[in-house]
C-alpha cells in the first residue's frame, strides 16, 4: 500500500516544483488529454449505481458499451478512491468492449469522491483524512463486498454471464483482487494488479497464500521503487503462482514510481501505464472466454 516510505520516495524523485506543475494540469481537461482512446472505441453509456452489501450500500460507477453483452470487470481503486480519473479509466476499458464496475471501497465511511481536486496522498492532511477510512476495512469485509459487487455485475443485462469476470486493483486494491478471485473462484478468470501493496505479508491470510484457492490468470505490474524496497516479493509471488499452477505475468516496470498508472497521479508515467494497460487487455482476451 502507499505508505510513508513510498510517499517520501515519490516526493524525492519528483521535487516540489514538478508535483505542483502536475497538479495544475490534472483537471478534467488535462485528464481527457492524458488518456488515449482505443482505435476501435465503442460508444459507451455509464451510470452511477448503489449496491446493497451486508455492511450497507456502496456507491459505484457502472459503464459498458452502448449495445450488446460483454465480459464484466470489477475495479478496486487505489487509496484515493473512486474519482474522475477512475471513471475515465472505466470508460476507456468499456470502449474496448467490457462492462465495468468501479467501486467506492470506503463506502462504510464516506461517499465518493472525498478529495478536492488536486488532493493527493502525499499531503499530510489528505493522509489524515483517509487513514480512518482504511482502518474501517478488513479482509472479511473485502470478501463480503466482492461477493456483492460481482453479484451485481452478473445481474446487469449488459454483462455476458457465459464468459468469465475479471478484477483489477491499484495500490491497496491489489490485495482485493486476489481476495476476490479466492472468494469467487468459479467466476473470476483474470486478475490484474498495478503497483499493488501488501500482496506478500507474513500473515496467515496474506494474498499470496490465497493464490491456490483461485482459478484466475494474472498480471502483476510492480513499480520499480516498490520492488527496490521489497525485492523478494516478486519471487515469492512467482513461486506461489507456479506452485498453484496459475498462469501469471509478474513484471517490474522500469523507471516507475508507486502510483504510476492513474492519470491524476503525481508520478503518472504515460508510456509505462499504457504498456501495462495493453498487457491487461491481452490477459482479458486470453482468459475471459
Amino acid at each position: 500500500m502507499c505508505d510513508e516510505h513510498t510517499v517520501q520516495d515519490n516526493a524525492t524523485a519528483l521535487g516540489d516544483v514538478s508535483r505542483r506543475t502536475f497538479a495544475a494540469m490534472t483537471g478534467a481537461a488535462g485528464l481527457a488529454m492524458l488518456l488515449p482512446v482505443p482505435a476501435d472505441a465503442k460508444p459507451v453509456a455509464g451510470r452511477d449505481v448503489r449496491i446493497a452489501t451486508p455492511d450497507g450500500a456502496a456507491d459505484a460507477y457502472f459503464v459498458s458499451p452502448a449495445g450488446g453483452r460483454h465480459p464484466g470487470v470489477l475495479i478496486w481503486p487505489d487509496i484515493m478512491g473512486l474519482r474522475p480519473a477512475f471513471r475515465q479509466m472505466a470508460d476507456r476499458l468499456a470502449q474496448s468492449g467490457y462492462a465495468v464496475l468501479v467501486v467506492n471501497q470506503f463506502y462504510r465511511s464516506t461517499k465518493a469522491p472525498f478529495l478536492a481536486p488536486g488532493g493527493s496522498y502525499d499531503q499530510p492532511e489528505v493522509r489524515a483524512k483517509i487513514m480512518p477510512f482504511v482502518q474501517a476495512l478488513s479482509p472479511g469485509g473485502t470478501v463480503r463486498d466482492a461477493i456483492a459487487f460481482t453479484g451485481f455485475l452478473d445481474k446487469q443485462p449488459e454483462v455476458d454471464t457465459r464468459r468469465g469476470l475479471a478484477t483489477t486493483g491499484y495500490c491497496m486494491g491489489g490485495p482485493m483482487v486476489v481476495r476476490t478471485a479466492a472468494a469467487i473462484p468459479g467466476r473470476i478468470r483474470a486478475g490484474a494488479t498495478f503497483h499493488g501493496g501488501g500482496l506478500v505479508t507474513d500473515k496467515p491470510d496474506s494474498p499470496h497464500r490465497l493464490i491456490p484457492q483461485t482459478r484466475a490468470a494474472y498480471l502483476i505490474a510492480i513499480a520499480a521503487n516498490d520492488d527496490a524496497r521489497a525485492p523478494t516479493d516478486k519471487d515469492v509471488l512467482r513461486t506461489a503462482f507456479a506452485d498453484a499452477g496459475r498462469p501469471a505475468e509478474v513484471e517490474v516496470y522500469a523507471g516507475t514510481m508507486h502510483g504510476w498508472c492513474p492519470p491524476d497521479s503525481h508520478v503518472y508515467d504515460a508510456a509505462q501505464a499504457d504498456r501495462a494497460w495493453g498487457r491487461m487487455l491481452a490477459l482479458f482476451d486470453r482468459a475471459l472466454v
